[in-house]
C-alpha cells in the first residue's frame, strides 16, 4: 500500500494562489472592496475611482471637504484596511 499525504484545501489553494502570483491581486481586490465597510458609505458614495501602485492606495474623492476630513484620518483607515485584508498591503493612502 501507498501512503497518502492529506491536505487541507485552504492550504492548498494558499499555495497555489502564491505559487502562481496571484495571491497580492486578490488581496488589493478585497481590500479595495472593504473600502466602504470600513469608511461608510457617505465616503463611498462619492468615491469615484480607486487602485493600488506601489503599496499606496490612489482614491479618487470628488467631494473636496470630504477630502480633507478623511485626510486626518488616514492612517487610521490604513490600519483598518490591512487589519481586513489580515496582511500590511498598502503604507498610504493618497486622495486625488
Amino acid at each position: 500500500m501507498f501512503k497518502r499525504k492529506v491536505q487541507h484545501i485552504d492550504s492548498l489553494l494558499g499555495k497555489v494562489l502564491r505559487d502562481n502570483g496571484l495571491e497580492t491581486p486578490l488581496q488589493q481586490k478585497r481590500l479595495m472592496d472593504s473600502w466602504e465597510t470600513v469608511t461608510g458609505r457617505v465616503v463611498a458614495r462619492y468615491t469615484a475611482d480607486m487602485f493600488i501602485r506601489s503599496q499606496v492606495l490612489y482614491v479618487k474623492l470628488t467631494n473636496p471637504a470630504l477630502r480633507s476630513d478623511i485626510a486626518m484620518m488616514k492612517s487610521q483607515i490604513v490600519r483598518r484596511l490591512n487589519d481586513t485584508v489580515g496582511s500590511h498591503l498598502i503604507i498610504d493612502i493618497r486622495f486625488y
